[in-house]
């Protein structure tokens, strides 16, 4: 259960309407890295969570998260609310308010006169905000590993938004929640490594013939590391198809039923290397062929 609580969970000081700098921010609210994004995977894993401490965590999180979501919807609608005014009044003449719309090459008349001003549910971009940017799988250490690169994602974005405006109270604001994210960042580290057995996910162990191997998959130098290391893996410098010894070809059990029908086709749709056809795009290219 929720209860709406008016006051935000920091405070948002906006010097001046910047309805550019409005139209990057919808990055975090409805774009792929964002704050909606973000409650809606941790609610998903949380309600599914069979461990009581771990559960409370991602709820608790994922509240958070929607609290991040009002601030930024808050910073959007106060840096836009010059531009909503004029848009809905038409109090200045249309190349003036075009031109304030899109100053600084931003395209945040599009949101703007989509959206009225007011936060959109879409990226910069104006891409519409989609439940495929959530990637909730139902294993906890899958889903662990993957909140944690997201809040790095976030934590990236947020620091490019405070690189892109000098209004101290935006970047204020921008700097808590940047900092939040590494906050979860570290709760969902702890978390993850509190699971004992954390690694590899699921429940089926890798087969062993193929743990610790590392395949030199590239031509030339080959720099080494832990990653590569003769003390965590076997390194094949050369490996040949198959690595199973086999000889890497496909193959698949048919009925002879099946076999016919497949032959039949085959003849029927084979190619006669014998034929060299004169097809449109040399027709089209004007040049006459030797015959």
């Amino acid at each position: 259960m929720f209860r709406h609580v008016k006051q935000l969970q920091y405070t948002v000081r906006v010097s001046a309407p910047n309805p550019g700098l409005a139209n990057l921010l919808l990055e975090q609210f409805g774009g792929p890295q964002g704050e909606l994004a973000a409650a809606c995977r941790y609610f998903t894993q949380g309600l599914g969570d069979e461990d009581v401490g771990r559960k409370e965590m991602l709820m608790d999180i994922a509240t958070e998260e929607l609290s991040h979501l009002e601030i930024i919807g808050s910073l959007v609608g106060m840096l836009n609310k010059g531009a909503k005014g004029q848009l809905a009044e038409g109090t200045e003449n249309e190349a003036e308010l075009y031109r304030s719309l899109t100053e600084n090459g931003n395209d945040s008349h599009i949101t703007s006169l989509l959206y009225g001003g007011g936060p959109a549910l879409t990226n910069s971009a104006g891409v519409p905000w989609t439940a495929a940017y959530i990637d909730t799988i139902g294993e906890v250490t899958a889903d662990l590993r993957s909140n944690i690169a997201a809040e790095a994602r976030a934590k990236i974005i947020y620091e490019r938004l405070i690189n892109v405006t000098d209004d101290p109270g935006v970047k204020d604001a921008l700097g808590f929640l940047m900092t939040r994210e590494a906050a979860h960042q570290l709760s969902f580290e702890k978390a993850l490594y509190s699971i004992r057995n954390n690694f590899p996910p699921g429940k089926l162990p890798p087969v062993e013939q193929y743990t610790h191997v590392y395949y030199n998959m590239s031509e030339g130098d080959d720099p080494r590391g832990s990653w590569n290391s003769d003390e965590h893996f076997e390194y094949v410098a050369h490996p040949q198809p198959a690595v199973d010894g086999g000889d890497g070809l496909a193959t698949v059990t048919l009925s002879k039923e099946q076999e016919a029908l497949v032959k039949a086709m085959a003849k029927r749709t084979q190619s006669d290397p014998a034929v060299d056809p004169l097809t449109g795009a040399e027709l089209g290219s004007g040049e006459p062929r030797e015959e």
